[in-house]
């Protein structure tokens, strides 16, 4: 009845070819008439498009994330997080019902309520990473929440501060709205040998640089933020053990991922530009991935409620352990869902190569096996023996977490050379698919990289590129090197095995049995 022209028009094409833009420019056009626009977004991983944020990726400026062929695998395994949780078939792994407020939500949102809570947790991460084959991002924000709730419980118990309640009202809303969030811990450091307050460049740090009424303002940087440019918030955690003079960089807070002054450089990863060149085969997997990038904060301001330490430097170190122990749990869960699928797709390699008969091959591949079970065996332990803390969520136990986390930093990379000895070395002088598709070479490609001849060459060729951005290309990032320095490097671990080990109890089981006194 108002006499304007209505019409519905569908625009088709693939991800990454520009339909974001289109409408994008479209909006721009609309409002320069002063007239309205209503945007529907259908999937809630599509709202990271509609947020104004500052990411950095190959020395350019990311306007739209979701549509850049870099960045959006990524955003496809977070997506698998929120996609499993609707099928009923993972429901039970998926989803728990809320012990803040009874609704049922996401486990990445949860704070562990038992024993149970915390196997879960393992086996889910195994789940996602058998249906990704990558890093699936959420995992950090799931132990930061857990590492804080009992870390504030006690420092309000022991300061009279209020830190914990601040907290549980942070995390409802980030279980009501499904939040994805971004545990942030690891700064640059700088000279590893100084402590942060004695830097030369105190910002090496992520420090509280002004305090006001209203809050407070930081500057600094996180390194190797897994997720951050899928992530909807940022919960930011000291790095280490602070003492009296580190009071201003003993701090903890959370805010959304497109507060001013925080920017993202997008981290590179080995052979990260064959997303750019449109082949669906030589990027191993063309569905799913991961990310890291160095974060900035360039005096950011937080808000006093989304405040959770503030100088207190005595609980910093049990913040930092906490989160360590919880990561180094959930170690045991997503390689072990990775290392799944490698062995797959070794053992499909075998077929394809017509050697799965050999005895070596199947020994190898029994081998890969045994590494990757011990290394759940591990995640499950420490679950299964984790205890109630005095806020009422449930920790696991640290010796065990610490052995499976020790165990990760080994057991990847022989898998891996297991897979890289079975797959051959065509596996790293494989010719590109423009090669076989290619009307002067193709039928050459088609021709000599066929293995058994009931297997067509191309499919032969996406398992062998797929092994590949296992275990050199892309997603070793996350497979191998992650696996190594992720959650705390080697010696980390070590540190820990030796305070939670015991040895006067061991000694004290030897003088019982042969009666020794002294």
């Amino acid at each position: 009845g108002s006499g304007v022209n209505v019409n519905t028009y569908l625009l088709y094409g693939i991800t990454g070819s520009g339909k974001t833009e289109v409408y994008m420019e479209m909006i721009k056009t609309v409002l320069a008439k002063k007239r309205q626009v209503i945007v529907l977004i259908p999937e809630i991983n599509l709202t990271y498009q509609t947020v104004k944020r500052f990411i950095n990726i190959f020395g350019e400026r990311v306007e739209c994330p979701v549509d850049h062929p870099i960045i959006r695998p990524s955003l496809n395994s977070v997506k698998m997080t929120y996609d499993l949780a609707q099928e009923p078939e993972y429901e039970e792994l998926m989803t728990v019902t809320s012990h803040l407020t009874g609704k049922k939500i996401n486990r990445f949102a949860h704070i562990h309520q038992s024993t149970e809570d915390l196997v879960k947790k393992v086996k889910m991460q195994r789940l996602l990473g058998q249906k990704t084959a990558s890093c699936f991002q959420r995992c950090v924000g799931m132990d930061a929440f857990n590492a804080c709730y009992s870390t504030t419980y006690d420092m309000d118990k022991k300061l009279g501060t209020n830190y914990h309640e601040k907290l549980k009202k942070y995390i409802i809303y980030c279980q009501e709205n499904d939040l994805t969030v971004d545990g942030a811990m690891t700064d640059p450091k700088g000279d590893r040998g100084l402590a942060p307050s004695a830097q030369a460049d105190p910002d090496m740090f992520l420090h509280i640089v002004e305090r006001r009424e209203d809050g407070i303002v930081v500057r600094g940087a996180k390194a190797h933020q897994t997720g951050i440019v899928n992530s909807h918030e940022v919960l930011v955690m000291p790095t280490l053990s602070m003492t009296e003079a580190d009071k201003d960089y003993s701090v903890c807070f959370a805010v959304p991922t497109d507060t001013k002054g925080i920017k993202m450089i997008y981290g590179r990863q080995s052979c990260d530009t064959r997303k750019l060149e449109g082949s669906k085969v030589d990027v191993g997997n063309p569905k799913f991935g991961g990310h890291e990038a160095l974060v900035v904060f360039d005096n950011v301001f937080v808000p006093n409620d989304r405040i959770f330490m503030c100088g207190e430097y005595e609980f910093s170190n049990s913040l930092v352990e906490r989160f360590a122990g919880f990561h180094r749990q959930s170690y045991g869960g997503c390689k072990v869902g990775v290392g799944d699928v490698l062995i797959g797709a070794t053992a499909l390699i075998s077929d394809y190569n017509g050697t799965k008969k050999a005895s070596h091959i199947k020994d190898k591949i029994i081998e890969m096996t045994h590494l990757n079970e011990t290394l759940y065996c591990a995640g499950i332990a420490c679950s299964s023996e984790g205890h109630k803390t005095a806020a009422g969520s449930y920790e696991i136990d640290l010796l065990l977490a610490n052995v499976c986390k020790q165990n990760v930093t080994r057991f990847p990379y022989e898998i891996a050379r297991l897979a890289e000895d079975i797959a051959g070395g065509i596996l790293v002088t494989l010719p590109s698919e423009a090669d076989l598709n290619s009307k002067e070479v193709g039928h050459y490609v088609e021709k000599y990289l066929k293995g058994v001849s009931t297997v067509p060459t191309i499919t032969r060729m996406k398992v062998l590129r797929f092994i590949e951005n296992l275990t050199l290309g892309t997603a070793a990032v996350g497979y191998r090197t992650e696996s190594l320095h992720g959650a705390g490097s080697p010696q980390a671990q070590r540190i820990m095995i030796s305070r939670q080990s015991n040895l006067e109890a061991k000694k004290q089981l030897v003088k019982d049995i042969l009666d020794i006194d002294i």
